[in-house]
């Protein structure tokens, strides 16, 4: 039996928080950990913009924020809100104008920063906007861009620091009788954002939105994410994580989800279990493998699938799997939990995976499509 996506059972309690709603999604109050990602198209290009929002949702993104520069970038939330179904964040620096704006059109949460929008009357207007849509705030603090009198006094962007601007920032809007707040507090340092956001923790109820900012590319993004993300969510600390990498913002999906799967926090979409490969590989088996990662990334399913090099040993050491292939010289077998099935030609054990993946899931897998997926002009196409 395939299990349900949801949450699986903890050793750590998760910490306490008070929750907030953005649009159909809940951030805290026990509620799933929430995976979400932002783009990187130019938000005054909707087109563009909704056709990666939706790829992100296809690949698990929950909640998805755009960068909003200018007027020009706020003039086109309506179309993008308009087509996509997962809640949209305006991201917001210096201009004021751009968060009530943003309010205005519709969006279902802003990321700004309250103190670099301008004084308390500023400030002020934005929260009172924004209370009246019961519209969050995520206040995300960056090691890169702290304020100068805190880099005086700590001398570099400690976890003190860090911390001492987020509740300064979450002040200006307490002020204003504002508590629809989540917390970020990021750095490229994976210990100095673990100990912030302990340290965080341990001062504020509010919901915490986790992330190793400037990771790197997919390789160095994972190792960091996973170590800074994975270290708190196994304390019980987070209620909504975004991987970031330098590249398709779609690729931080697979590992966001691997985080959470590999924590038993929650499950979604296909697991993949492939051999590291050895000298007695016979097949093209790094190829088969990466192919078949690309083509099951919309699954939403929780499924185990093998992909292994070996006929001999292959199905034994992937006893666990749900379902899977192993190929030899020419040949391979399809099997479900370590019992083989069928025997086939090896140029027809990906398509056949596919097929039994697709009857187990009862979701269609197009291959063609998976394989065009982000440079196919059918994403570009939208109702009126």
């Amino acid at each position: 039996m395939l299990a349900k996506e949801g949450i699986l059972a903890l050793t750590v309690p998760r910490r306490p928080t008070r929750p907030i709603r953005l649009g159909t999604v809940t951030i805290g109050g026990g509620a799933p950990v929430v995976v979400q990602s932002m783009t990187n198209t130019d938000t005054r290009d909707w087109r563009a913009t909704v056709a990666q929002i939706r790829r992100l949702e296809a690949a698990g993104c929950e909640l998805v924020r755009v960068a909003v520069p200018d007027g020009e970038a706020v003039a086109a939330l309506p179309l993008i809100r308009k087509h996509i179904s997962i809640p949209l964040i305006a991201d917001i620096h210096f201009d004021h104008r751009l968060a009530l704006g943003s309010l205005e059109a519709g969006v279902d949460g802003l990321r700004i920063n309250p103190g670099n929008i301008g004084g308390a009357d500023r400030v002020k207007k934005v929260a009172r906007l924004a209370l009246e849509r019961r519209v969050p705030i995520r206040i995300g603090v960056n090691s890169g861009s702290l304020e100068r009198d805190l880099l005086e006094h700590y001398g570099r962007p400690t976890p003190e620091a860090l911390v001492e601007s987020a509740l300064r920032h979450v002040r200006l809007l307490e002020d204003h009788g504002f508590g629809l707040i989540k917390i970020s507090l990021k750095s490229s340092d994976v210990l100095t954002t673990v100990a912030a956001y302990r340290l965080l923790a341990s001062r504020t109820d509010y919901p915490l939105h986790l992330g190793v900012t400037e990771a790197g590319t997919a390789v160095q993004g994972a190792v960091k994410s996973a170590l800074g993300i994975g270290i708190l969510l196994a304390e019980g600390i987070g209620d909504t994580l975004r991987v970031s990498i330098t590249g398709d913002p779609v690729d931080e999906m697979p590992i966001a989800w691997g985080i959470l799967r590999a924590l038993r926090l929650r499950e979604r979409g296909v697991e993949l279990v492939s051999c590291p490969t050895c000298g007695r590989t016979e097949m093209d088996l790094i190829g088969l493998a990466e192919k078949a990662e690309r083509l099951f990334r919309t699954v939403r399913t929780p499924i185990k699938v093998a992909v292994m090099g070996c006929v001999v040993n292959g199905p034994g050491e992937a006893r666990e799997a749900d379902v899977g292939i192993a190929g030899g010289r020419g040949t391979g077998i399809l099997f479900k939990k370590g019992r083989m099935i069928e025997k086939l030609p090896e140029k027809e054990l990906l398509s056949r995976l596919v097929r039994e993946v697709e009857a187990m899931t009862g979701e269609a897998v197009d291959p063609e499509r998976a394989e065009q997926r982000g440079n196919d002009p059918s994403d570009r196409i939208f109702p009126d």
